[in-house]
C-alpha cells in the first residue's frame, strides 16, 4: 500500500452510519463495533474453512492451505517447511469491483510516472 493512502478506522465507519441514519455517533459507534466483532468472531470460529456473505458488499473468507515443504527463506536462501494453515480472503460483490477496476486515468487520478498506462498516454 502507497505511504500515502488514507486509512480509514471503525469511528470513520460510525461516523459515515451516524450520516447515513442521521444519528448522533454516540448511537452507531457500539452497533458499529458488535458488526466488526461478529465479522471476526465468526471467521476465529472457522472449523477449518467459512464464508461470510454480505450481498451488495462482497464474501469474507476463511480457507485452508497447502503445506509447502520446500520454501525458501529469501535472505539466508535455506530450504524452510511451512504447515497448512488458514488465511483470509475477501472477494468484492459485482457492483464493487466494477468501480473498483475504473481506470485511474478515467477519474482524473495523478498517474505515477513509472506507471504503464502513464508511459501508454504519451504515445
Amino acid at each position: 500500500m502507497s505511504e500515502n493512502a488514507k486509512t480509514l478506522t471503525k469511528k470513520d465507519v460510525a461516523r459515515r452510519v451516524a450520516d447515513m441514519m442521521d444519528e448522533p455517533i454516540y448511537k452507531t459507534e457500539p452497533w458499529v463495533g458488535a458488526v466488526v466483532s461478529a465479522l471476526g468472531e465468526l471467521m476465529l470460529e472457522a472449523d477449518p474453512e467459512v464464508r461470510i456473505e454480505l450481498r451488495d458488499f462482497g464474501v469474507f473468507e476463511v480457507k485452508k492451505t497447502k503445506a509447502k515443504p520446500k520454501a525458501r527463506n529469501p535472505k539466508t536462501n535455506e530450504t524452510v517447511f511451512i504447515p497448512s494453515r488458514r488465511k483470509t480472503h475477501f472477494k468484492p460483490s459485482k457492483k464493487l469491483k466494477e468501480v473498483l477496476q475504473t481506470p485511474l486515468v478515467d477519474l482524473n487520478y495523478e498517474v505515477p510516472k513509472d506507471s504503464a498506462d502513464f508511459n501508454g498516454l504519451e504515445g
